[in-house]
């Protein structure tokens, strides 16, 4: 089975100021991650922007990375849109360009009859039994405003080719329970950089953080720290990102972690419409936040 351990970071996607993909600052991105340890990338994910991108765009950039990233980084493309026959399609190229393993939304358009265990189900084994590429569910309901329960991950978890789920809702609970129900073997990543340290502790492998665009080591340090047992440098580290990692998910969210990466020597740049430039007093705090977290 393909293993997810490790820090990924979901992409930011570079934008030029007519706001179409700045191809350059895409290889200035990855080769810059490229020197550090994480291991690998997920493309068109939710930092990417990945709702406001075409279908052409969002082919182009799996390109792109998939060009500029290590050999030694694992491809895993943000291909989740609301119906099945869509997401096979993204999947399936994305597969073709070189990508290893799908991370994959849950759907949230039609809530009223989608927000229950057995349209889930249906949804994610439909995708993952015409997919050439392992699955990896992405459950972020601050955004979707569905949760994926943990009994229908204990479900999808039996399914050949879903592997993973990237559980971002910061519960722990949640991720306690999916742990102890999830067939042997079902990797638990998390998305939340504030319950990192935590959630590495309780038994999950990975994250996907969009916290690890802009301060990368950081990340990393926690999840070796984690590895080698060494438990007190984990959770000072764990403290030490904790506002910053607040201030450009929660608080500020892509326009913040944007200019963070500004801020550390990557490009972060702008966002598209209707996500909005951050104010003066918004920058400035986040400078103080990452004054000691550099990239």
């Amino acid at each position: 089975m393909l293993k997810l351990n490790g820090i990924m970071p979901p992409i930011a996607t570079p934008f030029d100021h007519n706001g179409d993909i700045y191809k350059s600052k895409v290889r200035h991105n990855v080769e810059k991650w490229n020197k550090t340890k994480l291991a690998g990338y997920v493309v068109c994910g939710s930092t990417g922007e990945s709702v406001f991108l075409t279908t052409e765009e969002k082919i182009e950039l799996w390109g792109l990375v998939a060009e500029y990233a290590a050999p030694d980084r694992l491809l895993l493309a943000g291909t989740g849109v609301e119906s099945v026959r869509e997401t096979v399609w993204l999947t399936n190229k994305a597969a073709d360009l070189g990508y290893k393993a799908a991370m994959v939304r849950t759907p949230h358009y039609y809530k009223n009859l989608i927000n229950n265990a057995d349209a889930q189900c249906l949804y994610f084994s439909s995708v993952a039994d015409q997919s050439k590429i392992p699955l990896m569910i992405y459950n972020w309901p601050q955004a979707t405003g569905v949760d994926i329960a943990p009994e229908a991950v204990a479900r999808l978890s039996e399914h050949p080719n879903i592997i993973a789920i990237k559980e971002s809702s910061g519960n722990m609970e949640k991720v306690l329970r999916m742990l102890r129900e999830v067939k042997k073997g079902f990797q638990v990543l998390v998305g939340s950089a504030p319950t990192l340290a935590p959630s590495f502790q309780v038994g999950a492998v990975g994250a996907v953080l969009a916290y690890a665009n802009a301060a990368p080591y950081s990340c990393i340090t926690i999840y070796e720290a984690i590895r080698t047992r060494e438990w007190d440098a984990a959770l000072d580290w764990q403290h030490r990102i904790g506002h910053a990692a607040h201030l450009v998910t929660t608080k500020y969210g892509i326009p913040g972690l944007k200019y963070a990466m500004d801020l550390n020597g990557y490009y972060g740049g702008p966002c598209r419409l209707p996500l909005k430039p951050l104010t003066p007093e918004a920058k400035a705090e986040i400078e103080v936040a990452f004054a000691d977290l550099k990239g």
